[in-house]
């Protein structure tokens, strides 16, 4: 079973490495920089999704 936050957190993840990728090629360390964080709050909100999906799945 997949959790919302798995799912948003893959999203925000992969608009994150984008948004980190055409700051680096465009020069804007700012936009850069934003979407560096967006890819960490990504992987944070996916990895909650997993852990609350492994102990839904551990008690039933």
């Amino acid at each position: 079973m997949v959790n919302k936050n798995t799912v948003e957190g893959s999203a925000k993840d992969a608009i994150g490495k984008a948004k980190s990728s055409v700051g680096k090629a465009t020069g804007n360390s700012k936009l850069e920089a934003k979407g560096k964080a967006e890819q960490v709050e990504g992987k944070v909100q996916k990895a909650a999704g997993k852990a609350t999906t492994a102990v839904k799945s551990a008690t039933k």
